[in-house]
């Protein structure tokens, strides 16, 4: 294939080329189907066309779903389950489910919805590394639809309770994984799509320094586990690996300190002036993307709104937040 293949991402940190798990899965993919991938640090879901990381493009031919992408690659001939058996394929399926099911909930509760990892390392990563305005609107978009996923699985309140279940079946999830690696060095006889996604979902709860970190301290107790995302590192990101001292999160805020003290008396000032440009950034993504449509004989008024109408606008004023 002459094309350029390009796949616009996250950006990584703290040893790993994207701190994202769905960029992590491609960028893992490709390296071990040996796909010759121009790789974008965007940082900007804004510009992507469904708002989503990563997008993989190649001529005229443009995806964000991970299956769709595989299946790209596959009928091009980079697939890294040639060879596999029935057998070895129905594994493959069957752990990327329980993955998503028993790891990926726990897995955004930790990103999102605890409060400490929220506040210290989440969003302080995403305002720093979002273009301005967007870095004022997107970190409460993902909180917001974290709380939403936690209150669609659980009819009670009490966080302490809710990540005690959660924990609970990562434990299973990860007890699993332990025991069909055991001794191997991977997954399948030779890295497979199943060695690509467990890293991806494994890797950044490794490496990322969350303030909470009883998820972290889970897979901890899986040594054969954490040796996988560390021989996975070498073999396929060794330009990414860092010491294995956890970094401290990048925060640019500052609540006090000669820095901090530049910012009054503008900083009220800045936060108006940040949710107008997040308001008028997500009004044009609206329109573009037709969510928004003007009548040319008279106004839209908020009675003629279809029932489950996007509310966009509302999301803005979590960015002060930020």
């Amino acid at each position: 294939m002459n094309r350029t293949m390009e796949l616009d991402i996250w950006g990584g940190d703290w040893g790993l080329p994207s701190i994202d798990l769905k960029c992590l899965q491609i960028l893992t993919l490709a390296k071990i189907s040996r796909v010759q991938l121009q790789v974008n640090v965007t940082n900007n879901p804004f510009k992507t066309p469904k708002g989503i990381l990563p997008v993989f493009r190649c001529g005229k031919v443009v995806l964000d779903d991970l299956q769709e992408i595989a299946a790209y690659f596959r009928r091009n001939n980079y697939n890294s389950d040639f060879g596999l058996s029935n057998s070895e394929c129905a594994d493959v399926f069957a752990y990327t489910h329980m993955l998503q099911e028993k790891l990926l909930p726990i897995i955004q509760y930790t990103w999102w919805v605890d409060a400490k990892n929220f506040s210290e390392l989440s969003r302080p990563w995403y305002a720093k590394a979002l273009p301005f305005p967007l870095n004022f609107y997107y970190p409460g978009k993902y909180e917001k639809e974290a709380k939403l996923m936690v209150e669609a699985m659980f009819d009670v309140d009490d966080l302490t309770f809710i990540e005690s279940v959660l924990l609970s079946k990562a434990e299973v999830c990860l007890g699993a994984l332990a025991a069909r690696l055991g001794d191997a060095e991977f997954f399948s006889p030779n890295p497979s799509s199943l060695d690509a996604t467990v890293y991806a979902y494994l890797a950044p709860i490794l490496n990322v320094p969350f303030p909470s970190s009883a998820l972290q301290n889970c897979l901890k107790n899986s040594n054969n586990l954490v040796a996988f995302v560390h021989r996975m590192s070498r073999k396929y990101f060794p330009e990414c690996i860092v010491s294995s001292k956890p970094a401290k999160p990048r925060v640019e805020m500052t609540q006090s300190g000669k820095d901090g003290d530049t910012d009054f008396p503008y900083k009220r000032r800045n936060q108006i002036f940040a949710g107008l440009f997040a308001t008028i950034a997500m009004a044009a993504y609206a329109f573009s993307t037709g969510l928004v449509t003007v009548s040319t004989k008279r106004a839209i008024s908020a009675d003629d709104a279809p029932e489950g109408y996007p509310d966009l606008f509302d999301q803005n004023d979590e960015g002060d937040d930020s």
